[in-house]
């Protein structure tokens, strides 16, 4: 598993939503740095990737859990950004929102909003949902640290760059307001 520099040089086998992403930070001047390796399902399957995304890295990287939720009418949805290794409770999160019984969104509206699948979610799927359906939802852990990692909107590939590049250019450019929450 190695770190290299931006975008693929050879991008044929790669799907248009991850050369999208590319597409993206470098329309914005975004530094990045990606890994690619087998599919990350799970936070477990994670470390490797997580050790090689905080190489050359003394503050480490965020690397957070992406869920997709939705309350009960599946009517309101949510993208929450959440450090890895925080445990996650609906009830502290709805009382910040103001949304009662939420729950793990279903993979048909992640495809139709965020065009991701699941072991996909990503922040990076934002940029699909022109129709602002999703609110993006960031725990403040997140932001602490200098690097954040996501996924290309597929789970083969890995991202690094700068967090104030995700707070300053790339969530503006998807125009989508965060919500800072505390859990």
């Amino acid at each position: 598993m190695e770190l290299t520099n931006g975008r693929p040089e050879n991008t044929e086998a790669r799907l248009d939503k991850e050369i999208r992403v590319y597409d993206l930070l470098d329309s914005l001047g975004v530094s990045y740095q990606r890994v690619d390796h087998e599919a990350a399902m799970t936070m477990e399957a994670c470390e490797e990737i997580d050790r090689t995304l905080s190489e050359g890295i003394e503050s480490g990287v965020a690397i957070c859990k992406n869920l997709f939720l939705c309350n009960r009418q599946e009517t309101d949805f949510y993208l929450l950004l959440i450090p890895g290794d925080k445990p996650f409770k609906t009830k502290y999160l709805s009382a910040q929102i103001g949304s009662s019984r939420l729950s793990f969104g279903k993979p048909e509206y992640m495809e139709q909003y965020l065009d991701i699948t699941p072991g996909s979610v990503s922040v990076m799927g934002l940029m699909n949902d022109h129709e602002n359906k999703v609110r993006l939802l960031i725990d403040e852990d997140v932001l602490k640290s200098e690097y954040f990692a996501c996924h290309p909107c597929i789970n083969t590939s890995s991202l690094r760059f700068k967090t104030s590049d995700l707070v300053e250019k790339v969530i503006p450019a998807m125009r989508h307001e965060p919500t800072m929450v505390k859990l």
